[in-house]
């Protein structure tokens, strides 16, 4: 690892992991998705254009936010709307702020070189309009390259999720190769290493593990508590995972799980008791309640 790496996280600011593990000991282990969809936007009465865009959004954030540990807005579902799109994914980070839930732009970006200088630079600097609390990274171009990234997250108080094990039939061909040295497993490992520089809290870098990704966590044998981060788990609700399935799947490391659902909790909208009661629900399964 690079001397930057090891450095410690900026001493002037709290750093991401420790505000979300916080929050979660607080609020619960719960993510809610804002996605989008077009039949979702449809589902709840509105158009497929920036101006429902910003209705089911706002709505969305005024329902959970004082009840979910994090929102985790769909980027891709902004972009298709062009700039009236990203304007209004820009409004909903700084409502997001204003409101005090933190944000995980699921961006997955990566690149190498200036290029993924200029991501971070635009998700994770202060006073970058995009800039959210966290974003998801792509390690597929080498660990490494997520440099710029990693750094920058730290120096600002800012939190990244890297792509680690995905629950998507195509990802085995990419993250299962290797085997017992398997790719999955060089990713896991890089970010414990990133998060020796946490030592006090919940680390800043946490992965993406899909939550229906089953027996696959001790076939390649992942060690996701000696990471130290969290554990971003999309796939809750109508993907067809349970809080059950979590607590099985990732077991002495569930503590770290942030639970992501997007779907079942969007279908209960467009009205804001309906979407509570949803979130509720969740998180009631993933407190063990």
């Amino acid at each position: 690892m690079p001397e930057a790496a090891s450095t410690a996280a900026n001493p002037g600011r709290e750093s991401f992991g420790s505000r979300l593990g916080a929050a979660m000991a607080v609020r619960g282990p719960l993510c809610v998705g804002i996605d989008p969809h077009p039949a979702l936007l449809q589902g709840w009465g509105l158009n497929d254009d920036a101006a429902g865009l910003r209705r089911f959004s706002l709505t969305v954030l005024e329902a959970v936010s004082s009840l979910a540990a994090a929102v985790k807005p769909q980027v891709a579902l902004y972009e298709r709307h062009g700039s009236a799109g990203m304007a209004v994914l820009e409004e909903v980070l700084a409502v997001a702020r204003d409101e005090g839930v933190l944000t995980i732009a699921d961006a997955k970006r990566g690149d190498i070189g200036s290029t993924m200088a200029a991501y971070a630079d635009a998700w994770l600097r202060d006073g970058s309009s995009l800039a959210a609390d966290s974003v998801t990274l792509s390690p597929y171009l080498g660990f490494e390259s997520l440099r710029p990234a990693l750094d920058l997250a730290a120096d600002h108080g800012r939190g990244v999720f890297v792509l680690a094990l995905t629950s998507n039939p195509e990802g085995a061909s990419v993250q299962h190769v290797g085997g017992g040295d398997s790719v999955a497993r060089r990713i896991t490992e890089s970010a414990a290493a990133e998060n020796r520089r946490y030592a006090d809290s919940l680390g800043s870098v946490g992965l993406v593990v899909g939550a229906t990704v089953g027996s696959a966590l001790a076939e390649l044998g992942l060690d996701l508590q000696a990471v130290r981060g969290p554990i971003l788990a999309p796939g809750l609700g109508a993907q067809g995972a349970t809080p059950a399935d979590l607590r099985r799947t990732f077991g002495p490391a569930y503590p770290q799980v942030l639970g992501t659902s997007s779907r079942d909790i969007l279908a209960a909208g467009p009205e804001i008791q309906g979407l509570r009661d949803a979130s509720l629900r969740t998180l009631d399964g993933l407190r063990g309640e």
